[in-house]
């Protein structure tokens, strides 16, 4: 039964990058089409999909959703995490999307792994080995062409875009090193649930999440759903349940999919121009994670 269980696992893996990468593309449709802002949205999908997962935890009698309370310390590391990993992602995500469109976001944003590489190997005091700075190479070289189109004198995005998106990879790569210690001691279900609401909550404090802004239609409300029910929820239970059969690793560099989903559906969807070098460029920084993954389950054996 092995076997038909990692099948399952690549699937729900592989889905879980798919609907992550329409989710930022519903979000480029609900900030061009319907009027609503990058911070309002993240405020709602926090406390939603905070909410519920806390509610899950609960009912399944996971003693970590209280227990995580009482220990000052680790209620700390959870608040750092709710502000400077799940709201900071968050926002620099779709505010980048805001700024360009979430085929660029998307791909700029899976820089991260790389100042991941860059903090274990301060972290380590040790040179970065040769599969990390083929990465670096060719991060930088996809980067390039992707905001620049090859040209040295001007960029295909604003500078604004650049800054957010590369902020947003930065933030990636926080939010993935910082809750490490919690991970180990309470669910995920727990921290992902409370570091969620409670990032919700902070976020509430810079926007009104009360006042209702856009336009409200079918559409609206299906983007918004979607975001909210499979590009929160539902990707980030099968991506939990496919780590626990095939390992992160193997399961992060399944994700390689998600810029692949949000561009492709980004120039079917709305019509985002995606040219030959925009796609070189993605590629080259796919290359970029499929080294450092690669690089990392050797280390691992």
């Amino acid at each position: 039964m092995a076997i038909p269980n990692q099948i399952s696992a690549f699937i729900m893996a592989l889905l879980a990058a798919v609907f992550w990468g329409i989710s930022g593309t519903c979000a480029q449709y609900l900030f061009e089409e319907k009027g609503l802002e990058p911070a309002w949205l993240v405020s709602w999908r926090l406390l939603i999909a905070g909410s519920i997962l806390i509610l899950y935890a609960l009912l399944q009698k996971d003693s970590d959703a209280i227990r995580i309370w009482k220990n000052p310390k680790d209620f700390t590391a959870l608040l750092l995490f709710s502000i400077l990993g799940m709201v900071a992602v968050q926002f620099t995500y779709f505010y980048s999307i805001n700024l360009s469109n979430a085929a660029t976001a998307t791909v700029l944003q899976y820089i991260g792994p790389l100042f991941v590489v860059a903090f274990y190997a301060i972290k380590n005091r040790r040179w970065p080995v040769l599969v990390e700075y083929a990465s670096l190479v060719l991060a930088l070289g996809g980067t390039f062409l992707l905001v620049t189109h090859g040209s040295f004198e001007k960029l295909v995005i604003s500078e604004a875009a650049l800054f957010w998106g590369l902020l947003s990879a930065f933030t990636l790569a926080f939010y993935t090193i910082q809750p490490v210690q919690l991970l180990r001691k309470y669910s995920a279900a727990t921290v992902t649930g409370w570091g969620m609401f409670i990032g919700g909550i902070v976020i509430s404090f810079f926007t009104n999440p009360w006042h209702i802004q856009g336009t409200w239609d079918l559409g609206t409300w299906l983007a918004f759903g979607y975001i909210i029910v499979f590009g929160s929820l539902i990707a980030f239970y099968i991506f939990l349940r496919s780590v626990t059969i095939i390992g992160a690793p193997t399961a992060s560099l399944l994700c390689c999919v998600e810029p692949l989903a949000a561009a492709g559906v980004a120039v079917l969807w709305l019509d985002v121009p995606f040219g030959g070098i925009d796609w070189i460029g993605t590629f080259c920084i796919l290359i970029t994670i499929v080294l450092l993954t690669l690089g990392t389950k050797k280390k691992a054996f």
